[in-house]
């Protein structure tokens, strides 16, 4: 061994402070996302427009917009239905603009658990 011993310090050391300093830029950005897209609104309708539904990215329903003529005393179950649609499919894009910005984060890796 050459005078003064190994100089490389321990095996893997600064990759290991270079990882750590990546899985915490990483955990920044994916607050920074998420926090965005909670207060992002997704809107959706049904029935030609008759029914709109806004939910937020905290899949909270913040509005439910009913055009008059979709009210009908004789057939309130398809006014129902109009109303589970729209507000799904708000839902639905909510959903999956948090599923598109997890995925741009992290690259298209599976992170199991960390269901925005």
């Amino acid at each position: 061994m050459a005078k003064g011993g190994f100089r490389g310090g321990p095996i893997g050391g600064g990759g290991q402070a270079n990882m750590l300093r990546q899985a915490q830029k990483m955990q920044d950005d994916l607050l920074k996302m998420q926090e965005e897209l909670e207060t992002h609104e997704y809107v959706a309708s049904s029935g030609g427009g008759a029914v709109t539904a806004t939910v937020t990215g905290k899949r909270e329903l913040v509005s439910l917009a009913i055009e008059p003529d979709a009210v009908d005393p004789e057939d309130t179950e398809m006014l129902s239905d109009m109303i589970v649609a729209a507000v799904n499919e708000a839902l639905r894009a909510a959903e999956k603009a948090a599923s598109d910005n997890m995925s741009r984060l992290t690259g298209g890796l599976n992170l199991g658990g960390l269901g925005l």
